[in-house]
């Protein structure tokens, strides 16, 4: 951990599931690995993460059909920096979905973390998100500005003070077009939580879930991002990030 870090902080990318949305571009390709300009949808995430000083460690959760695929991508970067970790699945039926996935290494979580959606992809930076958090849970919004796309997503109202007020996972009728990006900060006794979520009954698979049922238990708080993003689940918004992305880097390197 850099000199002057504050807390000590590691992530966990999403990497665990098949994409069955977007086959068949994703039948043999998990959508952090998708290309986009060059790169793997998942190394833009890493490019964010690598904005926060105090971060330690990269967790990847994926699953046993990509396994060797994650593992490779790996090499580009440090063994020290990036860990793979694999669930016992192969197929969409078997998959332990993103909060059972969480629950599942809880018992080895040993700092705060930040969790990522491996096929979310965003232009602003994180580390305001990172410097407003005090040790609350905290999410990753976005206004997307227009009331049929908020459907799709986890609706969020803040009050005053960014604390979550109301959290609804795709409501027909939103009350607000600001929605949860799949980027979190939490606290390592929310993975304590998680236990209890699942044991209550609550789904396995989507963390907007898992949120609207935390909000009312803890204080949650709310950082709206800027610039761009991408939600990577179907095949309008893949082409949509390539346009802009490639467009973005030709203007870097003609700047």
């Amino acid at each position: 951990m850099k000199e002057g870090c504050f807390r000590k902080m590691k992530a966990i990318i999403l990497a665990g599931g098949y994409g069955r949305r977007m086959w068949p571009i994703t039948l043999n390709t998990a959508k952090p690995l998708l290309l986009i300009c060059g790169r793997h949808v998942i190394d833009y995430v890493m490019e964010k993460l690598a904005e926060i000083d105090c971060l330690e460690k990269v967790i990847v959760l994926t699953n046993l059909k990509f396994e060797e695929d994650f593992r490779r991508w790996a090499k580009n970067y440090s063994n020290a920096l990036v860990e793979i970790k694999v669930e016992e699945s192969r197929s969409e039926e078997e998959k332990l979905g993103a909060v059972k996935a969480l629950a599942r290494i809880s018992p080895e979580i040993d700092s705060d973390m930040i969790v990522v959606a491996g096929d979310n992809l965003f232009t602003d930076s994180l580390k305001p998100m990172f410097e407003k958090y005090s040790g609350k849970p905290i999410i990753a919004l976005y206004d997307v500005n227009d009331a049929e796309t908020a459907r799709m997503y986890g609706v969020v109202q803040l009050d005053d003070k960014n604390r979550i007020i109301d959290f609804v996972e795709k409501p027909e009728k939103p009350h607000t077009t600001l929605v949860s990006t799949g980027v979190y900060i939490f606290p390592k006794q929310v993975f304590g939580m998680i236990e209890e979520y699942l044991s209550r009954g609550g789904g396995g698979d989507r963390l907007g879930d898992f949120i609207q049922w935390l909000y009312r238990r803890v204080t949650v708080y709310g950082h709206i991002l800027g610039g761009e993003w991408w939600d990577i689940g179907s095949f309008e918004s893949y082409y949509k990030a390539i346009e802009s992305l490639c467009k973005r880097r030709s203007q870097q390197r003609s700047g």
